[in-house]
């Protein structure tokens, strides 16, 4: 998904070799250095996976309630029709059922 935007892999900055110079730094502190940095990365990389994880469940979760809602409404506007076309029926019963399924849409006990 990101290997594109990504420049360095662990193995990149692991096998980087530096040109020494008269002044240059102390081989030893670079190794060091980008040992920390690979560390990092890795840790970033494990971060990111798990991250990315958690948004697919969170988003298949999301989709299943919705679906869930659409179809509590769906039986809600059933229930308020033949509410309304049966005049005979105990409106007590009728505002317990809308008390039931908006327990169930709303998550309220």
């Amino acid at each position: 998904m990101y290997q594109d935007r990504v420049v360095l892999t662990v193995k990149d900055i692991y096998e980087k070799e530096f040109k020494l110079d008269t002044r240059g730094y102390r081989p030893q502190e670079v190794d060091k250095f980008l040992d920390i940095i690979m560390r990092d990365y890795e840790e970033f990389i494990s971060i990111n996976k798990e991250l990315s994880d958690e948004i697919k469940d969170l988003t298949n979760d999301n989709m299943k309630l919705k679906q869930e809602i659409r179809s509590l409404k769906m039986k809600l506007d059933i229930l308020k029709e033949s509410a309304d076309n049966d005049t005979g029926s105990n409106s007590v019963d009728v505002l317990k059922r809308l008390s039931n399924l908006e327990k169930i849409i709303y998550g309220k006990e």
